[in-house]
């Protein structure tokens, strides 16, 4: 049975695990064919460990047992010469890019690093620049095959209010998390306006906490034991702590298909209601 993305290509950042390798698998179940990028390496202002290698080989393993055809390649969104680099092999062996999902993300809120001046400037140079590196390496493609696409960005719900209730919990890294993630609010509304006379849509998705490594590791559990006030960030109105990163894939589905054909410009929130209270 064919997908819905049947001959259509999605180039996605952070592709090695989490939310990033959930949007990989559920596009190639779509019909899609992946370029996959991940840093795969560590960055000294983040406590957690971040992706290896061995990260990336399954995602590969995942989208190839699905049928699909993948490019993935180690990168750091922060190089645009080397996403662009990446970009032209993934349409040397693919042929186009259809979607962009630029979901790389970094959490450099906890651990002693938090405190550096380098946890904001590592923050808003991954989270904000990369994604502008992020669209301008694929946009050519994009617009030279001339049938438009979608592009989507992953914000958070620190795009759209402070998770910042106390004193206490402040840091240069959560400060550089809230500046690039209402940062990309912002490109999101520039590349909206400014693309749609080519047919390519933009939107952003605004999570909650997501049940991935990022939130799911010792650096964060020791956070939290010492700093217990900064679970109000999580606190949704539904009964919900974390939400599944197949939660979030699906709201990329939705806005990439004939579905979000008509939606651009948007901020959705994919929160348990974190945003209304």
């Amino acid at each position: 049975m064919a997908g819905q993305f049947d001959g259509k290509v999605a180039f996605i950042t952070g592709a090695a695990r989490g939310q990033g390798r959930a949007h990989a698998l559920r596009f190639a179940q779509e019909g899609a064919d992946i370029i996959a990028v991940d840093i795969c390496d560590q960055i000294d202002s983040v406590a957690y460990p971040m992706a290896a290698p061995e990260d990336l080989d399954e995602t590969v393993n995942l989208v190839e047992k699905t049928g699909r055809r993948i490019v993935a390649e180690q990168g750091d969104v922060r190089d645009f010469d080397r996403l662009k680099a990446i970009v032209a092999e993934g349409i040397a062996e693919l042929g186009r890019i259809d979607f962009v999902l630029a979901n790389a993300g970094t959490l450099a809120c906890f651990g002693q690093q938090r405190n550096e001046i380098t946890a904001f400037v590592d923050a808003v140079n991954v989270l904000l620049n990369g994604l502008y590196y992020t669209v301008e390496a694929a946009l050519p493609a994009m617009v030279d095959h001339g049938d438009g696409g979608a592009i989507v960005i992953t914000s958070s719900t620190a795009g759209l209010n402070s998770l910042c209730p106390r004193f206490s919990i402040r840091s240069h890294g959560f400060a550089g998390y809230h500046a690039a993630k209402h940062g990309v609010v912002g490109l999101m509304r520039y590349y909206a306006t400014s693309l749609a006379e080519k047919n390519i849509r933009v939107n952003s998705v605004h999570p909650t906490g997501v049940a991935t490594p990022m939130l799911m590791n010792a650096a964060f559990e020791q956070f939290i034991e010492e700093f217990p006030e900064a679970t109000s960030a999580l606190h949704a109105i539904l009964p919900v702590e974390l939400i599944d990163a197949a939660d979030v894939s699906e709201a990329m589905v939705y806005l990439c298909g004939d579905s979000g054909r008509y939606i651009t410009g948007i901020t959705l929130p994919i929160d348990a209601g974190i945003t209304v209270k």
